[in-house]
């Protein structure tokens, strides 16, 4: 089934649309979707190579203005939809503890939230229920998933069809390998949280 969803999400990166799809799979990311624009962003990139850096800036941008919103829920709407969006990713029990230290590491948590495949939603929120310096959310998201979207979309440049013949090839290793990566994001975030 997944290999069939692969071969359809590819046949439809070319699409005129697709732009489209990655900006709100990007901006959902950032703010309460869990999965992660990577899984539109490699496949667009693999059907049009030349396209490739345009996606990585529509994955940042879009992401960036996801975790504004990610930030207002946190700040403003924390007690309703923030808890119940962290409550989902089993981050809440923890969050009181977790949200004393955040502040003093926060430029650091955000990037390597944004770099890494930690639920970046959780840590925008937090970022809001704490009342971290905005800026230093903007300026740290932009940096980190500016690197990790455009570093994908690199890769796949240049080695876009032996990339593509090596995911066909892998693909259920690939896949599982993925899982696992989603998986203990959200662990050490809960992980990270309980410390």
């Amino acid at each position: 089934m997944l290999r069939r969803l692969y071969q359809w999400t590819l046949a439809k990166c070319g699409h005129p649309h697709a732009e489209r799809w990655l900006v709100g799979l990007s901006f959902a990311e950032a703010s309460v979707f869990p999965i992660p624009p990577d899984v539109l962003l490699a496949p667009m990139c693999l059907a049009r190579p030349d396209r490739a850096l345009r996606y990585a800036a529509i994955c940042t941008l879009a992401s960036v203005v996801g975790a504004l919103v990610g930030y207002a829920i946190g700040m403003f709407l924390f007690a309703t939809v923030g808890r119940a969006i962290l409550e989902v990713y089993g981050a809440l029990a923890k969050f009181d503890r977790f949200a004393a230290d955040f502040n003093a590491n926060g430029a650091i948590i955000v990037f390597l939230a944004g770099f890494t495949p930690l639920p970046f939603k959780v840590i925008t929120i937090a970022a809001g229920a704490t009342a971290m310096p905005l800026p230093v959310l903007v300026t740290a998201s932009l940096v980190s998933r500016a690197a990790r979207f455009f570093l994908v979309a690199a890769l796949l440049w240049r080695f876009g069809d032996p990339m593509k013949a090596f995911i066909d090839r892998n693909f259920a290793l690939l896949t599982t390998a993925f899982g696992v990566l989603l998986v203990g994001g959200f662990l050490l975030v809960g992980w990270l949280g309980g410390r």
